[in-house]
């Protein structure tokens, strides 16, 4: 690379942050492009990132932004504030987490800093947002349309989506994993001895559905459940109370530490993916990579992840917990999974194979 090229990555809570799936890429593409000769400054909000992690790179620079913390008004506010500051230091390319800053995208083409959208998955047909939210982000979709310089899609299905509703083409870039080390058994565990579910606790994540499912698999094998939806409500009562009422469910939260969530991947007999909504799932990938039998729900996104490697369920419990409990019962076939969907992510999703693929849109971009 001739120069040195500035970049801004906004739209994520900071970094080093471990909300979701855009702080994780943020986290490994941050660095990746500070070692690549890039000046790489990361807009996040105040109190969000882990300003003592060791993973921290200290050539990438952060700068906090205002914002207004409610569930509705978060993501708009707190962007607004990072383009507006980014748009003043102009830097020669910016890249945009999430459609729903598109409204503000006009203020970066002024300043003439062109901009790599990742359009995420269609939040517009998430249930956990009423009908405002669900037409903002599908307007900020329609704005992003109009005004970003190059989107990323990061699935196939997703970038499809957009050619036909908004006529755009879309650069297909999925997510990555990490391939961890061999980590010991759970404390709470045996190897291959329960079902595993990591999810933020939403309806679309098809939880609720496995809640009901848990009680039938809890007859006869181990249940771990990790997440909660972060402002409590009836999904995690119903959790807590399957938790507090049979002995062979566990409820862990949230859990931050990646040994630990790797840990459980590694060694479940059957991991349920409940996600239904969005593109290339960064858990599912991670949990491909952790080398983990994999029961899927049925979509287009999680088949075009997982392909042959994966079972794939309707969001029913009964089905669920059938195809959860077979699995359990039938050591063979969980090597056999675990195996195939380990290779295929080494294939095709790996860190180092995304970002640089990000750097090159980049690259294109700031060389215009």
């Amino acid at each position: 690379m001739s120069g040195r090229r500035s970049v801004a990555l906004i739209g994520t809570r900071g970094y080093p942050s471990y909300y979701g799936g855009f702080e994780t890429a943020v986290r490994r593409l941050a660095p990746y492009l500070a070692e690549n000769g890039w000046d790489v400054t990361v807009y996040g909000r105040d109190g969000a990132q882990r300003e003592n992690d060791p993973t921290r790179d200290p050539r990438v620079k952060t700068r906090i932004t205002k914002g207004v913390e409610t569930k509705s008004l978060s993501t708009l506010s707190y962007g607004f504030t990072a383009v507006l500051d980014a748009a003043l230091r102009k830097p020669d390319v910016a890249l945009v987490m999430n459609v729903a800053h598109g409204f503000w995208l006009p203020l970066l083409k002024l300043r003439g800093v062109p901009t790599l959208v990742n359009v995420d998955g269609l939040e517009w047909e998430r249930a956990k947002w009423g009908t405002l939210a669900k037409l903002v982000f599908r307007a900020g979709a329609r704005t992003t349309a109009w005004w970003g310089d190059r989107l990323v899609c990061d699935a196939k299905a997703i970038a499809r989506y957009w050619k036909r509703v908004f006529d755009v083409d879309g650069t297909f870039i999925p997510y990555g994993g990490d391939e961890p080390r061999e980590l010991p058994v759970p404390p709470e565990s045996t190897h291959r001895g329960y079902a595993l579910v990591v999810a933020r606790f939403v309806p679309e994540n098809t939880i609720e559905e496995f809640i009901e499912a848990a009680a039938s698999i809890a007859v006869s094998h181990d249940v771990i459940i990790v997440g909660s939806s972060g402002y409590g409500g009836e999904l995690d009562d119903a959790v807590a109370a399957l938790a507090e009422s049979n002995p062979r469910v566990t409820w862990l939260g949230h859990v931050s530490d990646d040994d630990r969530l790797f840990a459980l991947w590694q060694h479940a007999g059957a991991y349920f993916h409940g996600h239904s909504v969005g593109g290339t799932n960064p858990a599912l990938v991670q949990a491909m990579l952790c080398g983990v039998p994999i029961v899927a729900r049925d979509t287009v996104y999680n088949r075009e992840v997982l392909d042959d490697t994966g079972v794939f369920v309707e969001p029913q419990a009964a089905a669920i917990a059938a195809a959860v409990t077979a699995l359990l019962d039938d050591p063979a076939r969980q090597e056999s999974l675990a195996a195939a969907a380990r290779s295929r992510a080494r294939r095709h999703y790996t860190w180092d194979g995304v970002c640089a693929r990000y750097e090159e849109e980049l690259l294109r971009l700031a060389s215009l």
